[in-house]
């Protein structure tokens, strides 16, 4: 009789910790997880940050201020990633899981430049290490960077994983993250990866909302819902931008796209129209990387799942379209998972990115380890 060998990996316990460019406070997840295709997902939390702070950090990223001010908005930063960490570990269902092995830390991108392959992400793990006693994994993005990528996405390793059950076998799978940047991660039926970032996600409907009615977002898009959509003005913004028409892999800067802002239109209407933008830039990347007719369920992740307008838009161009909290999972919260995974993949010496997903020479393992 022949007997199979099943190789079985230690499961860590990991915190992941993102807070991404949509500027909005530091997402928690305390995750079991070997790195590869365990993930159980434990416990959640988030710290939102305030608005003051939310617009230092907007400040810091788009202009130029003084060095001694970055070190204190890092510090402040990560002090509200430490109370992120013990506030997670505070809950009924962390406290059950016993002591954490890891914290996969993020920190905040404050500039992006793939082009000269350069990234900047504030946040320091060794403060963050002391004050939660547990060592850290960070600066995820340079080794990749060093290889030749564009030091993002980094989730589409995660997504193509965790996700490939949720594929159709004759279709593929494809996930959708809108954060303040959307970015795609597309399997076909044969397994091949392709993955990038698109355009603006939520980052110019928040500052849109921000700037017309003193709100940080536009709440299950009400707002958008309202106005009537400037065709001119969209067709022309996709046309003129040139990134829209790079080809994966790619990775884009939150901030790269503000000049895309319409002139001259009502807040409901202007609304309206970034929404679309978003919506359009999306279905026309997955459609030239997808012919319709071949493509497989397009789930969305990220807090633009929550904005009903924007769903609604997609669906005008794709095929279907659904949110990943269907499948019983935190839309909003996936990408701390996916660090907490990805701070694991650094202590087993596994691969964090490949040259599909950020066009890098060869398959690097980033992240530094502070104990």
């Amino acid at each position: 009789m022949t007997q199979h060998m099943h190789t079985t990996h230690k499961k860590y316990l990991a915190i992941g910790l993102m807070s991404g460019s949509s500027l909005d406070g530091v997402d928690a997840a305390l995750t079991r997880t070997d790195g590869e295709a365990h993930n159980e997902p434990l416990a959640v939390h988030s710290v939102p940050y305030p608005s003051d702070f939310k617009q230092q950090l907007m400040d810091m990223a788009k202009g130029d201020i003084p060095l001694s001010d970055v070190i204190r908005l890092e510090r402040k930063l990560t002090q509200y990633h430490v109370d992120a960490v013990k506030e997670l570990l505070d809950k009924p269902e962390a406290k059950d899981a016993g002591q954490p092995d890891i914290i996969g830390f993020h920190g905040q991108t404050i500039r992006h430049m793939p082009k000269e392959g350069l990234t900047w992400q504030i946040g320091d793990a060794s403060y963050l290490a002391e004050h939660t006693g547990l060592p850290v994994v960070a600066d995820f993005r340079r080794r990749d960077m060093a290889a030749g990528g564009e030091g993002a996405p980094l989730i589409p390793l995660f997504h193509k994983i965790l996700f490939s059950k949720l594929g159709d076998d004759d279709k593929g799978m494809a996930v959708l993250n809108i954060g303040g940047v959307s970015n795609l991660t597309y399997t076909d039926k044969n397994g091949n990866i392709t993955s990038g970032d698109i355009g603006p996600g939520c980052s110019l409907m928040d500052q849109w909302a921000k700037h017309q009615t003193d709100k940080e977002f536009d709440e299950d898009g009400m707002l958008a819902k309202t106005g009537t959509v400037n065709k001119i003005w969209l067709d022309q913004a996709i046309e003129n931008e040139p990134f829209f028409h790079e080809p994966f892999p790619k990775s884009a800067d939150r901030y790269q796209f503000d000049h895309l802002f319409p002139q001259n239109l009502s807040a409901a209407d202007g609304m309206a129209t970034l929404c679309e933008l978003t919506a359009k830039t999306i279905a026309d990347c997955f459609n030239k990387l997808c012919p319709p007719e071949e493509q497989p369920t397009l789930w969305v992740a990220g807090g633009g799942a929550a904005n009903q307008a924007l769903m609604t838009a997609m669906k005008k161009y794709v095929k279907e379209v659904k949110p990943i909290g269907e499948l019983g999972l935190n839309a909003g919260l996936l990408e701390a998972e996916c660090f907490a995974w990805l701070a694991v993949r650094r202590l087993r010496g596994l691969a964090t990115s490949l040259p599909e997903t950020t066009g890098a020479k060869h398959p690097t393992t980033g992240g530094v380890l502070t104990v």
